[in-house]
């Protein structure tokens, strides 16, 4: 009976208790242009998976402070990432089609994720992380992560409207997954959203409606 309430102590301990960054980890400060320029993570790092399930959570409270290239950088890479020769995600799509598009709201503007070039490029100037969602610690948080998903992927493969939004919906979760994985393991807290002012977004992004479509949105920081 004690082992069990030990086991069950060490068990709490591990999900309310966030990881600490390894000592040593850089730390180069994120310089705002029109294009950023990523790091390639690090192959190993952060906590095991185990661990990282075990401390992942939804947290509402944000401080100020940015992150960090190094940590931006394996942020988006968890999200949406090249991880193969062949060009495929870390996050698997439907059909393979990768519909979605990432989005990262800072406060001195909107990027673009590009897998490829491993750059972030400038979409929208000014600082619209309220359109992001609705909730208080949105506009706190530092990084605020938005799917929108380009329907125009499914066009010619015979799927109803209905279903490629469904699909949609299951590739960003994801990489909205990914992200809350890579964040539990890396000292760095998140959460995933449903709500944020679609309409506002796709019109600061110049997106047509009738083509795009805003599928989720999360929060990032520490």
């Amino acid at each position: 009976m004690k082992k069990l309430l030990y086991a069950a102590a060490l068990l709490m301990g591990a999900c309310t208790a966030q990881p600490q960054k390894q000592a040593g980890t850089p730390a180069t400060p994120v310089e705002m242009s029109e294009q950023i320029q990523l790091v390639a993570p690090d192959s190993v790092g952060g906590t095991s998976i185990n661990e990282a399930l075990a401390a992942r959570r939804s947290w509402r409270e944000y401080s100020a402070e940015k992150l960090s290239l190094e940590e931006l950088s394996g942020v988006l890479w968890a999200a949406a990432g090249i991880n193969r020769a062949d060009g495929k995600l870390t996050a698997p799509s439907a059909l393979a089609l990768y519909p979605i598009r990432v989005y990262a709201l800072f406060e001195e503007g909107i990027y673009l994720y590009d897998a490829q070039t491993m750059t972030l490029d400038r979409a929208a100037e000014g600082d619209h992380r309220t359109a992001a969602g609705r909730q208080p610690f949105v506009e706190q948080a530092p990084l605020n992560l938005i799917y929108i998903a380009d329907l125009q992927a499914y066009d010619g493969k015979g799927i109803p409207a209905e279903q490629a939004v469904n699909l949609c919906g299951m590739d960003a979760a994801g990489y909205a997954e990914n992200v809350n994985l890579y964040t539990a393991g890396h000292g760095l807290r998140s959460i995933t959203r449903g709500s944020a002012d679609a309409e506002a977004l796709l019109r600061i992004l110049q997106l047509d409606p009738a083509r795009y479509r805003f599928i989720l949105a999360q929060s990032v920081g520490k």
